[in-house]
């Protein structure tokens, strides 16, 4: 059974950081390419950052590029998402997905965590 659960999500005070995971189990976490969305109330899902399965290329959307770090532990089968000088604007459900390289759309999805950012 595949399952994707995301943990770290909360309140947090604008400049403040978190740092997401996500564990992954019931398939090869070394094969997949991961990626973190967010979906704020009404707006669409945005893909927020992705990394290769080796670790070894990231990148990530304009609006996070230099505050957010995603990271890979092929041993733990988790991936994470280092959050710093958090704004209000980053307030969404993230969501951690995990895509085979030839997909063009990811083929697992964890169920979310709420990241809150507000004074």
């Amino acid at each position: 059974q595949v399952q994707l659960v995301e943990s770290g999500g909360g309140l947090v005070q604008p400049g403040g950081s978190l740092r997401l995971s996500c564990a992954a189990s019931g398939f090869t976490f070394s094969s997949y390419v991961m990626s973190w969305y967010r979906q704020a109330p009404g707006k669409e899902r945005e893909l927020v950052a992705t990394i290769i399965r080796t670790g070894s290329i990231t990148n990530y959307s304009d609006s996070v590029k230099g505050r957010f770090t995603i990271s890979r532990d092929n041993a733990k089968n988790t991936v994470y998402l280092q959050m710093d000088s958090l704004k209000p604007e980053d307030t969404a459900v993230y969501y951690c997905s995990a895509r085979r390289v030839g997909s063009i759309v990811p083929d697992y999805w964890g169920q979310g965590t709420q990241v809150t950012v507000s004074s």
